[in-house]
């Protein structure tokens, strides 16, 4: 019964040996519950998504067997791989729009694991076995549910790591093929892509603990420089608290005067927001959060660690590692970033992004 938390994985540096491989998915993790008509989206905190996809609901009823529970990812696929944007904005409180998404971009769900079906609970078998149990189960499903790939070889598992990431995939999972299902435990294995840039730091926000007394940065937002213009194109957040206090010293000689151009100066004009991402937009997930900036004169520039783009900023998190006193801001431009070369996803799973036709 909902809720189960979902087995996770820890970051390893490469593929270990031994193992089941698969795709590492770049969308919602989500655990599906189906008992007859009876449906429930269970997301990777444990809360319920069901709501925000009822196309997957629809095809849940169609394709999997009445009772299951399946462990997999909900994700949008386009001609140009994962849309991971695209996925994010299904979650909006108005039933209205969410209906309008499902029709526009319809969602589709790769299953990896197979937890329980009619009265068996397979959770304390050996994963080897809830694989080939999970494609016995589904060996009839059709799109927009799928199988994810798998394999044992750590040959195919490298190949799949350097190719699929040109489809949008987000790495390789490896599996022990003894292990059983461990809710919240990490006893698998995950092995992403992760690259360097230098960017230019042109604002920082407070952090949420900050205080007149102490005060503390939050993140610094960086940029790349597309033509002329520096276009947002992430943030670095994760700082130790002595670092967050050591940041506001250090960033001080880069305050402007009041009245000072900036790059980002429009990001408070609304109409600036539509088809671009600039730092102060709406949050998405909390309208009332506060996404102002401090402006900084874009003259630092910082080596930072990315995983991988999502379409012209960074998909997760930066991380600090060094400043790079040596490089001029006008140097860092979207020239330097690495390109994986494009793959389809239909030649990972045939027929993803597809409706079938009942």
């Amino acid at each position: 019964m909902p809720p189960v938390a979902p087995m996770l994985a820890k970051p390893v540096a490469g593929i270990p040996p031994g193992a089941s491989y698969e795709p590492k998915w770049d969308g919602f993790r989500s655990i599906v519950f189906r008992d007859h008509d009876e449906v429930e989206i269970g997301s990777r905190n444990e809360r319920p998504m069901t709501r925000y996809f009822p196309d997957v609901v629809a095809a849940i009823k169609a394709e999997l067997p009445e009772r299951c529970v399946i462990d997999g990812e909900i994700v949008i696929a386009t001609d140009n791989g994962l849309d991971f944007d695209a996925l994010q904005q299904r979650i909006h409180p108005a039933v209205s729009r969410v209906t309008l998404l499902s029709e526009q971009t319809p969602a589709s769900f790769i299953a990896f694991d197979l937890l329980s079906i009619g009265d068996d609970d397979l959770t304390g078998r050996p994963f080897a076995e809830r694989r080939a149990a999970l494609v016995e189960a589904l060996s009839s499903a059709r799109a927009p549910i799928h199988i994810t790939p798998a394999t044992t070889d750590p040959e195919l598992a490298q190949r799949w790591f350097t190719e699929f990431e040109g489809a949008g995939l987000d790495g390789v999972i490896a599996k022990p093929l003894g292990v059983t299902y461990l809710p919240d435990k990490r006893v698998m294995f995950k092995i992403k892509h992760t690259r360097t840039a230098d960017c230019v730091v042109a604002g920082f926000r407070w952090h949420k603990t900050s205080t007149e007394n102490q005060p503390l940065v939050g993140s610094l937002l960086l940029g790349l420089y597309e033509n002329d213009h520096l276009q947002h194109v992430g943030v670095i957040g994760a700082f130790p608290a002595a670092r967050r206090a050591a940041l506001v010293e250090e960033l001080r000689p880069l305050l402007g005067a009041e009245g000072d151009e900036h790059p980002w100066r429009e990001w408070a004009d609304a109409e600036a927001h539509q088809g671009r991402r600039l730092p102060g937009a709406v949050s998405r997930w909390n309208a009332q959060k506060d996404l102002s900036f401090v402006p900084l004169r874009p003259e630092r520039v910082v080596e930072v660690k990315y995983e991988h783009m999502e379409g012209n900023r960074f998909r997760h998190l930066a991380h600090f590692l060094r400043w790079r006193p040596d490089r001029a801001p006008e140097s860092c431009t979207y020239e330097q970033l690495e390109q994986p070369v494009t793959f389809r996803l239909d030649d990972i799973v045939p027929g993803l992004g597809q409706r079938a036709t009942r």
